[in-house]
């Protein structure tokens, strides 16, 4: 289990939170090059202290279904990749690995603290059905948090974002900021930005959606990972090239919005009543 004392003193005298997005051009089932090129991106880089540095959906090797590259050895390369990079940045880290759970394999979004220590797992909640993705990694069933910075951050993956409900839920637990990372493609990179202002607007959070660029051998991927403030307004756009995405976040501005405007005081049912296990 994480230690929350250890994770609160490392943010405590923040004001504001820095999140570094890398917007990959993945290359297509080589976990290596992928490795080298996250360093290569981040080296002329000064990132500060307490960061929460955020790489794409399965990262480390695109988006695919062949479990035998994907699958990670023992011990697991990519979290062991993750873990190091959060130790050399002093930064909390979130990506994109294939986890295991009780013997199935799983698309998930892994957090890790400055240390390397586990901040969080989330398990992908909606696989994605057209690519046939919940026949090689079933879909979880929990929306998770962690606490960094002043933040509550809620992660989720790529399709989830379509699906409201598991960012009220997260709303719900406190979440004033949401993490969506993604191999989002381009055919349909209209709805990539409008739904992320969409969960923002809804819940009067911060949206930070980071998505991967360039071509694997069947897609194309449009990049434009972005920050969203929480009036739903794009703050921060990476564009379609391979780069990075800095942007600082005060947790101050979603309280006082909240405040301000007080819609989520007003609703009448909780998506606990809505799925029945209210009275």
């Amino acid at each position: 289990m994480p230690d929350s004392n250890r994770c609160e003193n490392w943010s405590a005298e923040l004001i504001q939170m820095t999140v570094v997005a890398l917007q990959l051009d993945v290359a297509w089932e080589d976990k290596a090059t992928n490795f080298q090129r996250v360093h290569e991106l981040l080296a002329p880089l000064a990132i500060p202290a307490g960061s929460l540095l955020v790489l794409p959906e399965m990262f480390s090797t695109g988006f695919s279904m062949n479990t035998a590259v994907t699958r990670q050895g023992n011990p697991p390369e990519a979290e062991q990749f993750l873990a190091e990079l959060a130790r050399s940045t002093r930064s909390a880290v979130l990506g994109g690995v294939i986890g295991t759970q009780e013997g199935q394999l799983r698309n998930e979004a892994l957090a890790l603290a400055p240390d390397g220590s586990l901040l969080t797992r989330y398990r992908k909640i909606h696989p994605f059905g057209l690519a046939s993705e919940k026949e090689h990694y079933p879909g979880g069933e929990a929306v998770v948090t962690f606490d960094w910075a002043g933040f509550r951050i809620a992660p989720f993956i790529c399709y989830d974002l379509r699906f409201p409900e598991v960012f009220r839920t997260a709303t719900e637990q406190g979440a004033t900021l949401f993490v969506v990372i993604a191999q989002w493609l381009s055919r349909r990179a209209s709805h990539w930005q409008t739904l992320l202002q969409a969960r923002a607007i809804e819940n009067q959070a911060f949206a930070v959606g980071v998505n991967r660029c360039g071509n694997d051998p069947v897609n194309a991927y449009p990049g434009r990972s972005c920050v969203v403030d929480p009036w739903g307004v794009v703050t921060t756009d990476a564009g379609e090239f391979e780069g990075v995405l800095s942007a600082n976040l005060d947790s101050a501005v979603v309280s006082r919005w909240r405040d301000e405007f007080p819609a989520l005081r007003d609703r009448r049912w909780s998506c606990a009543r809505l799925h029945g296990s209210a009275a």
